[in-house]
């Protein structure tokens, strides 16, 4: 059993959570999320199996697509709708379009942001969230992520001193679309806050191609869940791509270092390249030489 199976994220579950229930329902202990998703969040979370599990990191890494609500009028501790409220400002007057367009598309770009207390962030080897409910505040670093796209896509609700409104976002590794909601009401002059978040898009994965875990217990009954998987190969699509000869797929089994062709001669050291055999199957992730530049070395082998 390998390859990768796209999960519908349900709500009130963690990541691990769906990590420990599709390792018993296909019986295996090898099983890998490929980015977290807090309990209240739902959709695309591709989870590896099997021999899966080594391109974890590669899939992880690539832009995520976000449909969120945003709460104009008060913040909480958690940034959304679980935390209690720590500050409140009746918005006066109604919120308009061209004024929250403007806004979202301020944010567009690189941008500095600091991850919320409520995360999973390591500060000095302990989570942000355990220091958040012990009750400690640290200094929390800022990171730098990319905003590709913040659009509007829904009317904005203006009622009882609160605005609602829906956005998409399309964003790096590491962004926090809760924290962006604060963001956003600050912009506003308000504080704010995440009221509900789904995500449709996981790298070249679409939430229309999504399973729940009903319909892969449906599939895990009727002996039919490898049918449903992903292959590596495939699921690698979005990396540069080279294809031997058998010939020199022996010796990218056994990890030889190899020309770089000249095609790649712009890659930087540390970018992966996909090696595919004639039959499109991923052996090995390679990357350009760190001390000579027309060569490349393996990082990670996976068929041997």
């Amino acid at each position: 059993m390998e390859g990768v199976l796209l999960l519908n994220k349900p709500a009130g579950m963690t990541s691990h959570d769906c990590v420990a229930k599709m390792r018993k329902l296909a019986k295996t202990k090898k099983v890998g999320h490929t980015g977290t998703l807090d309990p209240d969040v739902t959709g695309v979370l591709p989870l590896c199996l099997g021999r899966a599990t080594k391109i974890v990191e590669y899939l992880t890494a690539s832009h995520k697509t976000y449909e969120a609500e945003v709460t104009i009028g008060f913040s909480t501790t958690t940034e959304d709708a679980s935390g209690e409220i720590v500050d409140s400002k009746k918005v006066e007057g109604d919120l308009v379009t061209t004024q929250v367009n403007e806004v979202l598309s301020s944010l567009e770009g690189t941008i500095e942001q600091t991850p919320p207390m409520y995360s999973a962030v390591k500060i000095n080897g302990k989570k942000l969230y355990e220091y958040a409910r012990a009750g400690i505040e640290v200094e929390r670093p800022t990171r730098m992520i990319t905003i590709n796209e913040c659009k509007l896509i829904s009317d904005i609700n203006n009622s009882k001193g609160l605005s609602k409104f829906r956005f998409r976002v399309t964003c790096s590794k590491g962004t926090y679309v809760r924290t962006l909601a604060v963001m956003i009401g600050e912009k506003l002059g308000y504080p704010a806050h995440m009221s509900h978040l789904i995500r449709t898009k996981s790298g070249q994965f679409s939430l229309e191609e999504c399973l729940t875990f009903e319909e892969v217990e449906q599939i895990v009954e009727q002996n039919q869940l490898q049918g449903q998987l992903i292959s590596i190969g495939e699921a690698l699509n979005d990396l540069p791509k080279l294809i031997i000869h058998d010939t020199l797929a022996e010796k990218v089994r056994n990890g030889a270092v190899l020309d770089l062709p000249s095609d790649y001669h712009t890659t930087n050291v540390g970018e992966p390249i996909a090696i595919y055999n004639d039959k499109n199957e991923c052996l090995a992730i390679y990357t350009k030489h760190p001390s000579k530049s027309h060569l490349m070395k393996p990082i990670k082998v996976l068929m041997i």
